[in-house]
């Protein structure tokens, strides 16, 4: 299940200070395909779960977090290693995609 990270100490406390790498979706309710992707990004949260964790901003919400990882398009998900934003994947994809995107295909 995701975590939503709404705030500038959530997003610290959820992804940025988290232990395990960290799948952000970047996303608006207004956006439908964002609403396509989310239960791809479920999947793959549910099928690693322990080894990563996903977190969903809502960037109409926190617009600080998402211009300060240049998040100009929504969906945008990106993966966190110890507090920084090492890939990005954009646009509705299916799960496989976007595991070649972040990099953390099986």
């Amino acid at each position: 299940m995701a975590v939503e990270a709404n705030t500038k100490e959530t997003f610290e406390s959820e992804v940025l200070n988290s232990e395990i790498p960290v799948v952000v979706d970047f996303w608006a309710p207004w956006c439908g395909p964002c609403r396509m992707v989310a239960p791809e990004l479920d999947a793959l949260a549910a099928e690693r779960a322990g080894e990563i964790k996903l977190v969903k901003v809502n960037v109409d919400i926190n617009q600080q977090v998402a211009s300060q990882y240049q998040v100009f398009s929504i969906p945008t998900i990106g993966l966190f290693r110890s507090g920084e934003m090492v890939a990005s994947s954009i646009g509705a994809k299916p799960k496989r995609l976007i595991e070649a995107d972040l990099g953390i295909s099986k």
